[in-house]
């Protein structure tokens, strides 16, 4: 007997990923998990989408926790035998301050950085192993996170692009490259290396990293015994969250339809997107040379 398909959705209780378990609900055949760090506030948001009329279901997912991912593993093994959709939608932005020091600089970084992009990482490790043919990936990225933010033209630059866009970029080097750019942010001269002079240059290195680590991932499935396995990134536009202190100008709506639809594509014969990264209004966009439809 086949098992009942699923959808699970980190960091869904609120903004974006809430939007996606929303639609996800009226246009996904099987069940979807709305999880959350905090079981209250993701028991809560689920009840708010049962007044609409929907039947989202809830697991507690901390990214942060590896125990937690494993629990999570375990559960939908044992509950569906396997993951049809994974949305990784939890992350984190920190803006430093201009009176911060550097070392307050470099912790927020590194907080950052382990949530955004090695915490998410272990997670596609671990779920990875239970996703089945035809699943579907959608690694919430950003425009921040479009290879060009690296805007310097001296060769530490240019060596940086490269690596990050070469076609044999390994998940170690990759790893490597994360640790040492939070060391550059430590002595204070990731400038040197190309990484912009902004607040939030942590953010941008956690992005560029996820859709680099998107890219890599899809060569994998290519290969996979498992057929039509396909993971994209997605820039879901500058949107009314928490995150963006409630100053964009999409609704959660809008900045959740690229990433249901990415979630949503029909098993079978997907040429485009494929390892692909994907503004918020459904365009295509080229991760290395660009240009960005839009500023946002």
């Amino acid at each position: 007997m086949t098992k009942p398909r699923v959808a699970v959705i980190s960091g869904a209780n609120q903004g974006i990923g809430f939007a996606v378990v929303k639609e996800l609900c009226k246009s996904f055949d099987g069940s979807v998990y709305l999880t959350s760090r905090d079981e209250h506030r993701g028991r809560t948001a689920v009840e708010e989408l049962e007044k609409l009329g929907l039947q989202p279901k809830y697991h507690q997912l901390d990214i942060d926790d590896e125990a937690s991912v494993l629990r999570l593993r375990d559960y939908l093994q044992a509950t569906y035998g396997g993951l049809d959709v994974l949305v990784n939608n939890a992350g984190m932005l920190i803006v430093s301050k201009d009176e911060d020091s550097r070392e307050l600089f470099a912790e927020s970084a590194r907080s950052v950085v382990q949530t955004n992009f090695f915490n998410t990482y272990r997670t596609c490790d671990i779920l990875f192993p239970i996703l089945r043919p035809h699943a579907r990936v959608v690694n919430l990225s950003s425009s921040m996170g479009h290879l060009m933010q690296i805007e310097g033209q001296n060769e530490p630059a240019i060596t940086l692009r490269a690596r990050l866009s070469s076609t044999d970029l390994s998940y170690e080097e990759l790893i490597h490259i994360m640790n040492h750019f939070l060391e550059s942010v430590q002595r204070g001269d990731h400038p040197d290396y190309g990484w912009p002079k902004k607040n939030w240059v942590s953010y941008v290195a956690s992005k560029i990293a996820v859709s680099a680590m998107t890219r890599r991932q899809q060569r994998d499935f290519n290969a996979d015994p498992r057929p039509d396995i396909i993971a994209n990134h997605v820039h879901p536009g500058y949107v009314k969250t928490k995150m963006a202190s409630f100053k964009g100008v999409l609704t959660i709506e809008e900045g959740a339809a690229a990433a249901s639809w990415l979630a949503m594509l029909p098993p079978n014969n997907v040429m485009n997107p494929k390892g692909s990264y994907v503004w918020h209004d459904k365009q295509i966009v080229d991760w290395v040379n660009g240009p960005t439809p839009s500023l946002y």
